[in-house]
């Protein structure tokens, strides 16, 4: 994907409205007027979106008699999935990281749990 397209998929990708929209296409090829009905706007309006994510390339539109039912597009995803894929090593690692600490924060709490009942039970001795 050319990075003007990703730029365009991320720009439209930024709306929560259009997010949405994309998740409603996941279940299969819905109408302006099918789409409209969960939110709180006119079909024109989301007709409007559905044209944001046209042009990004995410969504298709085709005819069927007297509906333009949409679809989404799976390989404009694909492509900002693959691109993605060079930071996800960043994540990774953090991650890693965060599991050592909690392993040895968790090594180090058990060791001070020890410590005090030794200590409560070597001051119990002492009385």
């Amino acid at each position: 994907m050319a990075r003007d397209r990703l730029s365009a998929a991320f720009a439209a990708l930024a709306d929560p409205t259009r997010r949405a929209i994309l998740e409603r296409l996941l279940s299969g090829d819905v109408s302006v007027a099918e789409l409209a009905e969960p939110f709180a706007m006119t079909p024109r309006a989301v007709s409007k979106h559905v044209a944001v994510l046209e042009a990004a390339g995410l969504v298709s539109r085709s005819r069927d008699a007297q509906r333009r039912p949409s679809q989404i597009k799976a390989d404009p995803l694909a492509d900002i999935d693959n691109w993605l894929h060079t930071y996800r090593h960043l994540w990774h690692d953090r991650f890693d990281q965060l599991e050592e600490r909690l392993a040895q924060q968790q090594t180090e709490n058990a060791d001070m749990e020890k410590k005090s009942e030794l200590e409560k039970k070597n001051g119990k001795r002492d009385d």
